[in-house]
């Protein structure tokens, strides 16, 4: 939690002290009604005392419950706008560290998770600030400033405040060692049952086609329970704590009294107006500081949660980075376009078996370089070590005779076109969808619709009802499979790369489709470089350059005409898909 606070800026420091004078004078003003008080009790017993002076210290109690009033008002309204600011600084500083991340970090904490930390546990933190905050800070003066008030009052009174303050304090303890360590549970929980919602929303289509609502219903009430049945039991605990304080209170206002009414009873005439104003006054600082302690189990039933989601969001805050951002963000070469491998081989972080191994070839601008492979021989891998979502574990990647590594990613993926295995969608329209990101330059609209006319999407585009400007609902669920590709490959298109990535970006169509697609896509790439995995022959017939994977090595390179008859892996892939006799006019 202290990590955590160390994000406030000097102006939230400046906030916080001026909170501190303010709740510093809320206090002073509570205790001293109870001043006025004792005065007022004393002159009401008072032969020829005068009306005018018990209204002035009337006057001077609703003076101070007022100044009370109007501190309390300004301190919650400056902590909640901290809290507020904190809160929305500590979400955008996690949200860019997530950004930031590699696709080993973001797996190892999931997605669920990731969502629970931006929203849930900040929130939590948010909460403790708005409310534990100032109680931090006035409950600890109240206690200490009301104790002084009644130290010298009566030793038997203050033994008898001393047990109730003992009785809370062990309460207390008793229950944040029976509560703390099931908080870290129930935030685990919480990011189960996200983890369990996003999968059933994501995955509704296939829930309903299996008939299987019962058995995710039953998944989500299984978790559901489990959080439910934690959070009843924390609670059960907790509203002990409610009762105790009560009980305590009203126990040491009886017991003040009761000794009171002894001390008066065998006083003399003369000390018991002073005995009686003493007990008045004694009662009022003792159920002031009995407050304080409650304002403090207020704050310990607050503090675990929000120390539980600190941790939690100080652990991505604080993961390191495994992609470091390079220093190169210009082109230092002549060659533009130009991919190499050199000897690359690759495995996932702890992991023991190499995904890709001793992989080398070189892509020149204006060339179409395809992989093949059968399923898991490693070509989605290999193109995702072009863009750095991985690095490689050994050898390395050239883009224009440049370390990928040595690149500022930014410039980096400027220089790339990538469309993904599964098309991405965003909400918002077509337009947005194409002109997606920032690519170092402006996209025009006469560019998005030239690329999806180039990507054999201008039929579709203009039969919906606001064409371009069509709305797209998240992650496309308002378009085909199909459509989403083809707008996935205007999106690349657009951005007018030195290289484009297709990683298995042409399944979704149909023949037809793909072949009319990849004519106009060569005449509108001819001087671009075009990495192509694909799992169809037809799609990579036609490639300057083929490269055949299997278990994560190279088995063969070269044209189809060459491959065909020097790779018995290719030729096997090839007669799985087409007839011997079309393989045979194909050369």
């Amino acid at each position: 939690m202290i990590k955590l606070f160390k994000n406030f800026n000097k102006k939230d420091w400046l906030i916080i002290f001026i909170c501190f004078i303010l709740i510093f004078a809320q206090v002073w003003f509570d205790l001293k009604i109870p001043d006025y008080m004792s005065e007022i009790t004393k002159l009401v017993q008072t032969e020829g005392s005068k009306m005018s002076d018990i209204l002035t210290n009337g006057a001077y109690m609703i003076l101070c419950a007022f100044l009370s009033l109007l501190a309390a008002f300004i301190v919650g309204y400056l902590i909640s706008n901290l809290s507020a600011s904190f809160s929305m600084k500590t979400r955008k500083k996690l949200f860019d560290k997530v950004e930031n991340l590699s696709m080993h970090e973001i797996k190892q904490f999931e997605t669920s998770s990731l969502i629970t930390r931006t929203t849930n546990d900040i929130t939590q933190v948010q909460m403790f600030i708005a409310m534990g905050l100032q109680m931090l800070i006035k409950a600890p003066i109240t206690a200490i400033w009301a104790i002084t008030k009644i130290l010298n009052k009566n030793l038997r009174w203050c033994l008898i405040t001393l047990i109730a303050i003992i009785i809370l304090l062990s309460v207390i303890a008793i229950l944040m060692k029976l509560v703390i360590p099931k908080f870290k549970i129930v935030q685990k929980l919480i990011d189960k049952i996200n983890n369990v919602t996003r999968e059933n929303l994501t995955g509704i289509r296939v829930v309903r086609a299996f008939n299987a609502e019962e058995y995710q219903e039953n998944k989500f009430n299984d978790v559901n329970n489990s959080l439910t049945d934690l959070q009843i039991s924390n609670q059960m605990k907790f509203a002990i704590m409610s009762p105790v304080m009560y009980l305590v209170m009203y126990f040491l206002t009886l017991s003040i009294y009761l000794v009171g009414a002894y001390l008066i009873k065998n006083s003399l005439m003369v000390d018991k107006l002073g005995l009686f104003g003493d007990m008045v006054v004694f009662s009022s600082y003792a159920m002031q500081v009995i407050m304080s302690f409650l304002m403090l189990a207020m704050i310990f039933m607050m503090l675990p949660r929000a120390s539980v989601s600190a941790k939690r969001i100080n652990e991505v805050l604080d993961t390191k980075e495994s992609i470091v951002d390079g220093t190169i963000d210009d082109n230092t070469t002549d060659l533009v376009g130009v991919v190499e491998f050199k000897n690359v081989s690759f495995k996932y972080p702890d992991a023991e078996e190499y995904v890709l191994e001793n992989i080398s070839f070189k892509a020149n601008k204006g060339e179409v370089v395809a992989f093949i492979g059968s399923t898991g021989s490693g070509k989605s891998t290999l193109i995702n070590l072009v863009p750095r979502f991985y690095d490689v574990t050994e050898g390395s990647i050239l883009i224009d005779g440049v370390d990928v590594r040595d690149y500022k990613q930014e410039f980096l993926h400027n220089k790339i076109g990538y469309v993904p295995q599964k098309a991405v969608m965003f909400s918002g329209t077509v337009s947005s969808n194409v002109k997606y990101g920032d690519n170092g330059r402006e996209v025009t609209n006469k560019e998005v619709m030239e690329a999806i006319d180039v990507a054999q999407a201008k039929d579709f585009v203009e039969k919906m009802d606001d064409k371009y400007n069509s709305h797209i609902a998240q992650s496309g669920t308002n378009i085909s499979g199909g459509q989403k590709q083809r707008l996935a490959i205007a999106r690349a298109i657009a951005k007018s790369p030195e290289i484009y990535i297709f990683d298995d970006s042409f399944s979704a169509l149909d023949y037809k489709t793909d072949s009319v697609l990849r004519h106009e896509l060569k005449k509108y790439t001819k001087d671009a470089t075009s990495l192509i995995v694909a799992q169809r022959i037809g799609t990579i017939m036609n490639a300057d350059k083929i490269i055949v994977l299997d278990s994560g090595k190279c088995v063969g390179v070269g044209t189809h005409k060459e491959l065909i008859k020097n790779c018995e892996i290719y030729k096997q892939i090839a007669l799985s898909q087409i007839t011997k006799e079309e393989l045979e006019n194909a050369k």
